[in-house]
């Protein structure tokens, strides 16, 4: 497990291109034969990830930066799949989760696996990806499972602006009930590429944003920093972007894609949010 300390907005004028991967970047999130996972102390949120074989399962580690018997211990945790059909048995109880369905896993499940569907073929393209997203819970919450095509959306932006859009809500106050994590998917639609925009920021909470559904040659260009003292980072498919809550959070694809966003920190008001005008980003 990779720990990354958190760090003052008024370092980001002199980090260059290399240190701002290395705080706020997360790569490498899909390997096929165990977890890999960023604890990053920004409320102390864990980003991980994992893409098993057919027929060759992944365990959920205890990861020792935890200090805990379990993962899951003093935590919660949200996964969505953004790969093929596969499942995640937690504590022998087994859910089936397709491309960008959702599983909301509460504080004191000991157990959890995760495993590709048997007629996935083996090939990297060909396997589920899982993306776990877990805060700190001081209390438990029934595991639940939320699929794409049962959740409504809500289309937000225009094509006008580039921005058509529709966001579903899996983890949050209306849904699934958790501690502090609240999650979900945002699809654009083909010809869009701006996300979140205008932008905003916001102070009681960490945000990560995992890119998906981009080709292997395109590319999303994220802005992060303060609205005054912007700062940009190229994501490929599959990597994910820590947004501490001083930073807007922002992009533009050079096509179209989708992004999971998670939130963890002081409340889980989904427009608990300091908007900013595209006028005063410098």
């Amino acid at each position: 497990m990779d720990v990354r300390h958190p760090t003052h907005p008024e370092q980001i004028p002199g980090f260059d291109t290399e240190r701002l991967r290395a705080h706020y970047l997360v790569e490498d999130l899909f390997p096929s034969d165990r977890v890999a996972a960023v604890y990053t102390h920004q409320d102390r949120m864990v980003i991980a990830g994992t893409s098993p074989r057919a027929n060759t399962p992944v365990t959920l580690p205890a990861f020792d930066p935890l200090r805990a018997e379990y993962f899951l211990m003093r935590r919660e945790a949200g996964v969505v799949n953004v790969g093929a059909p596969g499942t995640v048995t937690v504590d022998g109880t087994e859910y089936a989760l397709g491309n960008k369905d959702c599983l909301y896993i509460g504080r004191g499940a000991r157990e959890v696996i995760f495993a590709t569907d048997s007629g996935s073929g083996d090939g990297s393209g060909t396997r589920a990806r899982f993306y776990l997203v877990s805060t700190p819970a001081h209390t438990a919450h029934p595991t639940g499972l939320a699929r794409l095509a049962d959740t409504e959306g809500e289309r937000l932006g225009s094509r006008e602006g580039s921005n058509d859009r529709v966001i579903r809500r899996y983890i949050h106050e209306g849904g699934i009930r958790s501690c502090q994590l609240v999650l979900g998917v945002t699809i654009l639609e083909p010809g869009s590429m701006w996300n979140t925009m205008p932008c905003h920021t916001h102070d009681r909470r960490t945000e990560a944003y995992l890119y998906t559904d981009l080709p292997a040659d395109a590319r999303v260009v994220h802005l992060m920093g303060r609205p005054d003292q912007t700062r940009n980072i190229i994501v490929a498919d599959g990597q994910a972007v820590i947004s501490p809550s001083w930073s807007v959070h922002c992009g533009f694809g050079t096509r179209a894609y989708a992004f999971v966003w998670a939130m963890g920190g002081e409340d889980q008001t989904f427009d608990d949010m300091d908007h900013v005008a595209v006028t005063e980003m410098r």
